[in-house]
């Protein structure tokens, strides 16, 4: 179980839905997340980091999140229901 836990990043929240057209994952958060942050996200055979660029929720553009909001945001890669995400 050890091999599991990340080397870095606190996890802050999952994947819960990707639009593939747009390239948008929305990410349910357990933790505050802002625009300039650098996350990570880890599930299946992706492991990749990016800095969050913009973020919206329902439709409205947003500089920070809180536990409980689900926020999209575009990712670099396709992402799939589940995975992890973590801040660096």
């Amino acid at each position: 179980m050890a091999d599991e836990t990340p080397e870095e990043g606190k996890l802050i929240g999952k994947v819960t839905h990707y639009f593939s057209h747009i390239g948008v994952a929305v990410i349910e958060l357990s933790e505050n997340l802002k625009v300039g942050d650098t996350i990570r996200i880890v599930g299946g055979e992706i492991d990749f980091n990016q800095a969050v660029g913009s973020m919206e929720i329902e439709h409205q553009k947003v500089e920070v999140a809180k536990p409980g909001d689900s926020v999209g945001t575009k990712v670099d890669q396709k992402v799939r229901d589940g995975y992890k995400v973590y801040k660096l």
